[in-house]
């Protein structure tokens, strides 16, 4: 008579355990989005953010947790991708604007961590038994993670090629700080952050302002790409909370009707 009582709580303390999970991420991630509205001499502090949304992810999206509660043999080769991705975030920040090739690192290691995140994220989220409020967090945390590694990388990629992305109301004008600061300066220093991460849920959410344009193939390619994956993930995770709520209303339903004659 033990057993299935123990099962129901390691169920139970798994469950609670996602759920934490998701109101951490969705707290870390509008931390970012706060910082990114803050003066420019303080939008540096997104940089923090965006390695305590990465440590997080190291740390808490791990197959343990899932709903069979057995571990994941993915999980080890996911937490050593996503030590590399911090530390080619650190190194990225605070590397002189001389050095560009700094950049690669953070885009080909950021782009497979976060993807891969996702990916567990949304595994997560198919296994939820119902739609409460910590699910529809993770939901929300996980269309800004996918916002925030694009302005992430769309940065990246201005430091890199500088004038990918240019100002529709000062044509010709990069996206990093004004050519007074040194070559010397890092990273974390030029980048427009905020004006690439908006341009970034601009693409996401396929709304096309028009203000901030891609001018190179490469960023070119890197909105449409973004563009296309925006509407896939909301269309899945729609799919699956409307899919629970339905049939947890069926469940209910079917509790309350009176037993046929």
């Amino acid at each position: 008579m033990r057993f299935p009582l123990r099962a129901s709580l390691s169920s139970e303390a798994r469950l609670r355990r996602r759920h934490r999970f998701y109101v951490r991420l969705l707290l870390i991630t509008l931390f970012v989005m706060t910082c990114l509205a803050l003066p420019r001499n303080l939008v540096s502090l997104a940089g923090f953010g965006y390695s305590l949304t990465t440590a997080l992810l190291v740390v808490e999206l791990e197959g343990s947790i899932r709903h069979d509660g057995t571990g994941n043999p993915r999980d080890l080769p996911y937490r050593l991708l996503g030590l590399l991705t911090l530390l080619a975030q650190w190194f990225w920040y605070f590397t002189p604007l001389s050095h560009r090739e700094s950049g690669w690192p953070l885009l080909v290691l950021t782009t497979l961590f976060v993807g891969w995140s996702v990916l567990r994220l949304v595994g997560f989220l198919a296994e939820e038994p119902q739609v409460n409020g910590s699910v529809l967090m993770g939901a929300v945390s996980g269309y800004l993670l996918l916002g925030l590694t694009a302005g992430l990388l769309f940065t990246g990629l201005e430091t890199i090629q500088p004038g990918s992305y240019s100002n529709l109301h000062e044509p010709g004008s990069s996206l990093l700080a004004p050519g007074s600061i040194s070559q010397a300066s890092p990273h974390l220093q030029l980048v427009d952050f905020a004006r690439l991460n908006y341009f970034a849920f601009v693409c996401l959410s396929t709304v096309g302002f028009g203000d901030v344009l891609p001018t190179t193939p490469l960023s070119q390619m890197s909105a449409v790409a973004f563009t296309v994956i925006g509407p896939i993930y909301m269309a899945i995770v729609m799919g699956l909370l409307i899919g629970r709520y339905a049939s947890g209303r069926v469940v209910r339903t079917d509790r309350d009707e009176p037993p046929g004659e």
